[in-house]
Protein backbone atom coordinates (compact mmCIF):
# COMPACT_ATOMS: atom_id res chain seq x y z
CA UNK A 1 0.00 0.00 0.00
CA UNK A 2 1.12 3.30 -0.68
CA UNK A 3 3.06 5.04 2.12
CA UNK A 4 0.69 8.16 1.94
CA UNK A 5 -2.40 5.84 1.84
CA UNK A 6 -1.70 4.18 4.90
CA UNK A 7 -1.41 7.45 6.84
CA UNK A 8 -4.13 8.67 5.23
CA UNK A 9 -6.61 6.08 6.07
CA UNK A 10 -4.68 4.80 9.59
CA UNK A 11 -7.41 6.10 11.08
CA UNK A 12 -9.89 2.94 10.52
CA UNK A 13 -8.14 0.13 11.61
CA UNK A 14 -11.23 -1.66 11.60
CA UNK A 15 -11.43 -1.89 7.62
CA UNK A 16 -8.24 -1.05 6.40
CA UNK A 17 -5.63 -3.37 5.18
CA UNK A 18 -2.20 -4.16 7.49
CA UNK A 19 0.46 -6.53 7.20
CA UNK A 20 -1.05 -8.92 9.25
CA UNK A 21 -4.93 -9.02 8.04
CA UNK A 22 -6.85 -11.03 5.72
CA UNK A 23 -9.26 -9.60 2.81
CA UNK A 24 -12.73 -10.02 4.28
CA UNK A 25 -15.04 -12.43 3.06
CA UNK A 26 -18.95 -11.99 3.32
CA UNK A 27 -21.06 -14.47 3.32
CA UNK A 28 -24.76 -14.60 2.52
CA UNK A 29 -25.79 -18.17 2.85
CA UNK A 30 -23.72 -20.53 0.31
CA UNK A 31 -22.77 -17.08 -1.74
CA UNK A 32 -19.38 -15.57 -0.84
CA UNK A 33 -18.60 -11.95 -1.48
CA UNK A 34 -15.05 -11.00 -2.09
CA UNK A 35 -13.89 -14.85 -2.84
CA UNK A 36 -12.68 -14.07 -6.60
CA UNK A 37 -16.56 -14.66 -7.92
CA UNK A 38 -18.25 -11.39 -9.28
CA UNK A 39 -21.49 -11.56 -7.71
CA UNK A 40 -24.56 -9.83 -8.96
CA UNK A 41 -27.61 -8.28 -7.35
CA UNK A 42 -30.03 -7.08 -9.63
CA UNK A 43 -34.20 -6.20 -9.65
CA UNK A 44 -36.32 -2.90 -9.68
CA UNK A 45 -35.69 0.26 -7.95
CA UNK A 46 -38.78 0.25 -6.02
CA UNK A 47 -41.18 -3.20 -5.31
CA UNK A 48 -44.12 -2.00 -7.33
CA UNK A 49 -46.36 -5.22 -7.08
CA UNK A 50 -46.03 -8.74 -6.39
CA UNK A 51 -46.42 -9.71 -10.44
CA UNK A 52 -43.61 -7.08 -11.08
CA UNK A 53 -41.58 -8.38 -7.90
CA UNK A 54 -41.86 -11.87 -8.96
CA UNK A 55 -41.80 -11.58 -12.73
CA UNK A 56 -37.90 -9.80 -12.36
CA UNK A 57 -36.74 -12.15 -9.83
CA UNK A 58 -37.78 -15.43 -12.12
CA UNK A 59 -35.39 -13.30 -15.13
CA UNK A 60 -32.93 -12.00 -13.26
CA UNK A 61 -31.81 -15.87 -11.61
CA UNK A 62 -32.35 -17.36 -14.77
CA UNK A 63 -29.54 -14.66 -16.60
CA UNK A 64 -27.22 -14.98 -13.21
CA UNK A 65 -28.04 -12.90 -10.46
CA UNK A 66 -27.80 -14.98 -7.27
CA UNK A 67 -29.11 -11.91 -5.30
CA UNK A 68 -32.48 -10.25 -5.63
CA UNK A 69 -32.55 -6.18 -4.92
CA UNK A 70 -35.58 -4.50 -4.45
CA UNK A 71 -36.74 -1.32 -2.40
CA UNK A 72 -39.26 -1.50 0.23
CA UNK A 73 -38.80 2.07 1.64
CA UNK A 74 -38.07 4.92 -1.10
CA UNK A 75 -35.79 7.52 0.37
CA UNK A 76 -37.13 10.53 -2.93
CA UNK A 77 -35.73 13.30 -3.63
CA UNK A 78 -39.32 14.78 -4.01
CA UNK A 79 -42.09 14.17 -1.35
CA UNK A 80 -44.43 13.61 -4.04
CA UNK A 81 -42.86 11.11 -5.69
CA UNK A 82 -43.18 6.94 -5.00
CA UNK A 83 -42.17 6.37 -1.63
CA UNK A 84 -42.51 2.41 -1.34
CA UNK A 85 -44.52 -0.28 -0.25
CA UNK A 86 -43.06 -0.55 2.91
CA UNK A 87 -43.88 -3.92 5.13
CA UNK A 88 -45.73 -5.14 2.37
CA UNK A 89 -42.77 -4.82 -0.05
CA UNK A 90 -40.62 -6.58 2.71
CA UNK A 91 -42.85 -9.47 2.26
CA UNK A 92 -43.49 -9.44 -1.41
CA UNK A 93 -39.45 -9.52 -1.44
CA UNK A 94 -39.72 -12.89 1.04
CA UNK A 95 -42.23 -14.58 -1.28
CA UNK A 96 -39.50 -13.81 -3.94
CA UNK A 97 -36.88 -15.51 -1.85
CA UNK A 98 -39.06 -18.47 -1.28
CA UNK A 99 -39.69 -18.74 -4.87
CA UNK A 100 -36.23 -18.48 -6.11
CA UNK A 101 -33.82 -19.06 -3.89
CA UNK A 102 -32.34 -15.66 -4.31
CA UNK A 103 -31.15 -14.16 -1.65
CA UNK A 104 -32.52 -10.20 -0.58
CA UNK A 105 -30.98 -6.93 -0.43
CA UNK A 106 -33.21 -3.97 0.24
CA UNK A 107 -32.41 -0.48 1.69
CA UNK A 108 -33.44 0.30 5.50
CA UNK A 109 -33.08 4.02 6.20
CA UNK A 110 -34.28 4.94 10.17
CA UNK A 111 -32.35 2.84 13.17
CA UNK A 112 -36.31 2.33 13.95
CA UNK A 113 -36.44 -0.09 10.92
CA UNK A 114 -33.82 -2.15 11.20
CA UNK A 115 -35.27 -4.82 13.34
CA UNK A 116 -38.64 -4.80 11.26
CA UNK A 117 -35.90 -4.75 7.31
CA UNK A 118 -33.81 -7.53 9.30
CA UNK A 119 -36.75 -9.73 9.58
CA UNK A 120 -36.83 -9.84 6.04
CA UNK A 121 -33.42 -8.88 4.31
CA UNK A 122 -30.42 -10.95 3.88
CA UNK A 123 -28.56 -7.84 3.24
CA UNK A 124 -29.17 -4.81 4.80
CA UNK A 125 -28.35 -1.86 2.07
CA UNK A 126 -27.12 1.78 3.62
CA UNK A 127 -28.14 4.35 0.44
CA UNK A 128 -25.80 7.17 -0.44
CA UNK A 129 -28.01 9.36 1.43
CA UNK A 130 -27.71 7.89 4.69
CA UNK A 131 -24.20 7.00 4.39
CA UNK A 132 -23.04 9.83 7.02
CA UNK A 133 -26.17 8.67 9.18
CA UNK A 134 -24.79 7.43 12.61
CA UNK A 135 -27.02 6.29 14.80
CA UNK A 136 -28.27 4.11 11.44
CA UNK A 137 -25.07 3.16 10.71
CA UNK A 138 -24.96 1.94 14.37
CA UNK A 139 -27.91 0.01 14.40
CA UNK A 140 -27.33 -1.97 11.64
CA UNK A 141 -23.32 -3.00 13.21
CA UNK A 142 -25.33 -4.41 16.25
CA UNK A 143 -28.13 -6.00 14.12
CA UNK A 144 -26.37 -9.34 12.59
CA UNK A 145 -26.67 -9.03 9.15
CA UNK A 146 -24.42 -7.91 6.19
CA UNK A 147 -24.30 -4.36 5.05
CA UNK A 148 -24.07 -3.04 1.55
CA UNK A 149 -22.86 0.55 2.44
CA UNK A 150 -23.29 2.81 -0.93
CA UNK A 151 -20.40 5.61 -1.29
CA UNK A 152 -22.65 9.42 -0.83
CA UNK A 153 -22.69 11.49 -3.24
CA UNK A 154 -20.26 13.89 -2.68
CA UNK A 155 -18.16 11.71 0.04
CA UNK A 156 -14.56 11.34 -0.65
CA UNK A 157 -13.26 7.33 0.17
CA UNK A 158 -11.53 8.85 3.75
CA UNK A 159 -15.79 9.49 4.41
CA UNK A 160 -16.40 6.29 2.88
CA UNK A 161 -14.09 3.85 5.04
CA UNK A 162 -15.13 6.32 7.92
CA UNK A 163 -18.97 5.22 7.85
CA UNK A 164 -17.79 1.53 7.13
CA UNK A 165 -15.72 2.16 10.46
CA UNK A 166 -18.56 2.63 12.47
CA UNK A 167 -20.41 0.02 11.68
CA UNK A 168 -17.23 -2.33 12.25
CA UNK A 169 -16.64 -0.97 16.01
CA UNK A 170 -20.32 -1.81 16.81
CA UNK A 171 -18.89 -5.28 15.90
CA UNK A 172 -20.40 -6.25 12.34
CA UNK A 173 -17.56 -6.69 9.80
CA UNK A 174 -19.54 -8.07 7.36
CA UNK A 175 -19.53 -4.88 5.04
CA UNK A 176 -19.43 -4.20 1.65
CA UNK A 177 -18.73 -1.27 -0.15
CA UNK A 178 -20.27 0.27 -2.82
CA UNK A 179 -18.80 2.39 -5.56
CA UNK A 180 -22.15 4.17 -6.91
CA UNK A 181 -21.12 7.46 -9.02
CA UNK A 182 -20.34 10.79 -7.32
CA UNK A 183 -21.53 14.29 -8.52
CA UNK A 184 -19.18 16.14 -10.30
CA UNK A 185 -20.04 19.01 -12.52
CA UNK A 186 -20.48 16.80 -15.68
CA UNK A 187 -24.39 17.04 -16.44
CA UNK A 188 -24.55 14.29 -19.17
CA UNK A 189 -24.95 11.33 -16.56
CA UNK A 190 -27.14 11.54 -13.48
CA UNK A 191 -23.40 11.00 -11.43
CA UNK A 192 -19.61 10.52 -12.44
CA UNK A 193 -18.68 6.91 -12.31
CA UNK A 194 -15.13 7.19 -9.91
CA UNK A 195 -14.02 3.79 -11.58
CA UNK A 196 -10.61 4.60 -10.10
CA UNK A 197 -12.03 4.05 -6.39
CA UNK A 198 -12.74 0.18 -7.03
CA UNK A 199 -9.20 -0.33 -7.03
CA UNK A 200 -7.98 1.59 -4.33
CA UNK A 201 -10.60 0.56 -1.92
CA UNK A 202 -9.07 -2.97 -2.89
CA UNK A 203 -5.46 -1.78 -2.43
CA UNK A 204 -6.28 0.03 1.34
CA UNK A 205 -9.38 -1.91 2.45
CA UNK A 206 -10.00 -5.36 3.72
CA UNK A 207 -13.65 -5.51 2.45
CA UNK A 208 -15.58 -6.53 -0.97
CA UNK A 209 -16.31 -3.69 -3.03
CA UNK A 210 -19.60 -3.72 -5.21
CA UNK A 211 -20.31 -0.81 -8.07
CA UNK A 212 -23.90 0.21 -8.92
CA UNK A 213 -22.90 0.99 -12.63
CA UNK A 214 -27.11 1.85 -12.64
CA UNK A 215 -27.25 4.83 -10.27
CA UNK A 216 -23.61 5.90 -11.81
CA UNK A 217 -24.85 6.87 -15.03
CA UNK A 218 -28.30 7.02 -14.82
CA UNK A 219 -28.69 5.88 -18.79
CA UNK A 220 -29.90 2.65 -19.80
CA UNK A 221 -27.13 2.35 -22.38
CA UNK A 222 -24.15 3.11 -20.51
CA UNK A 223 -25.24 0.58 -17.77
CA UNK A 224 -23.20 -2.45 -19.35
CA UNK A 225 -20.44 -1.11 -20.43
CA UNK A 226 -19.64 0.17 -16.68
CA UNK A 227 -20.55 -3.24 -15.52
CA UNK A 228 -17.72 -4.27 -17.52
CA UNK A 229 -15.75 -1.52 -16.46
CA UNK A 230 -16.17 -2.07 -12.76
CA UNK A 231 -15.69 -5.89 -13.31
CA UNK A 232 -11.82 -5.23 -15.22
CA UNK A 233 -11.11 -3.04 -12.50
CA UNK A 234 -11.44 -5.76 -9.92
CA UNK A 235 -15.04 -5.03 -8.15
CA UNK A 236 -16.17 -8.17 -6.24
CA UNK A 237 -19.57 -8.10 -7.66
CA UNK A 238 -22.65 -5.13 -8.92
CA UNK A 239 -25.91 -4.16 -7.74
CA UNK A 240 -27.49 -3.26 -11.10
CA UNK A 241 -31.47 -2.36 -11.86
CA UNK A 242 -33.75 -4.30 -13.79
CA UNK A 243 -37.71 -3.93 -14.33
CA UNK A 244 -39.69 -5.77 -16.61
CA UNK A 245 -41.04 -2.47 -18.27
CA UNK A 246 -39.03 0.67 -17.27
CA UNK A 247 -41.27 3.48 -19.38
CA UNK A 248 -43.58 2.34 -16.35
CA UNK A 249 -41.32 1.80 -13.65
CA UNK A 250 -42.24 4.18 -10.49
CA UNK A 251 -38.68 4.91 -9.87
CA UNK A 252 -35.54 4.78 -11.92
CA UNK A 253 -37.08 3.40 -15.11
CA UNK A 254 -34.61 5.52 -17.12
CA UNK A 255 -31.69 3.99 -15.80
CA UNK A 256 -33.49 -0.16 -15.58
CA UNK A 257 -32.41 -2.58 -17.85
CA UNK A 258 -34.56 -4.83 -19.63
CA UNK A 259 -34.97 -8.68 -19.13
CA UNK A 260 -32.95 -9.27 -22.32
CA UNK A 261 -30.42 -6.34 -21.73
CA UNK A 262 -29.86 -7.63 -18.29
CA UNK A 263 -29.35 -11.32 -20.21
CA UNK A 264 -26.97 -10.24 -22.69
CA UNK A 265 -25.12 -8.24 -20.23
CA UNK A 266 -24.52 -11.24 -18.03
CA UNK A 267 -23.50 -12.96 -20.88
CA UNK A 268 -20.99 -10.05 -21.73
CA UNK A 269 -19.28 -10.38 -18.22
CA UNK A 270 -18.77 -13.67 -18.17
CA UNK A 271 -15.59 -12.88 -20.64
CA UNK A 272 -14.01 -11.04 -18.49
CA UNK A 273 -14.95 -12.49 -14.82
CA UNK A 274 -15.70 -15.87 -13.26
CA UNK A 275 -19.72 -15.11 -11.91
CA UNK A 276 -20.97 -16.29 -8.83
CA UNK A 277 -23.56 -19.34 -8.76
CA UNK A 278 -26.11 -20.10 -6.94
CA UNK A 279 -25.47 -23.79 -5.79
CA UNK A 280 -28.44 -25.88 -4.93
CA UNK A 281 -27.40 -25.97 -0.83
CA UNK A 282 -28.20 -22.07 -1.52
CA UNK A 283 -30.93 -22.02 -2.85
CA UNK A 284 -32.84 -24.89 -0.48
CA UNK A 285 -31.42 -22.50 2.43
CA UNK A 286 -32.60 -19.27 0.95
CA UNK A 287 -35.84 -20.68 0.38
CA UNK A 288 -36.47 -22.36 3.65
CA UNK A 289 -35.04 -18.87 5.33
CA UNK A 290 -36.94 -15.99 6.96
CA UNK A 291 -40.53 -15.53 5.96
Amino acid sequence: MSANWAKQFSEYPLVTKSPDSATRVVHVGDIAIGAGAFVVMAGPCSVESERQLLETAEAVAKAGAVILRGGAFKPRSSPYAFQGLGVEGLKILAKARRETGLAIVTEVLSECDVDAVAEYADIMQIGSRNMENVALLESVGRCGRPVLLKRGMVATLEDLLAAAECIAAKGNLDIMLCERGIRTFGTATRNTFDIAAVPVLKEVSKLPVIVDPSHACGVRSLVPVLARAGAVVGADGMIVEVHPDPKKALSDGEQSLLFDQFEAMMRDLAQYVPMALRSESCCASMAGGRD
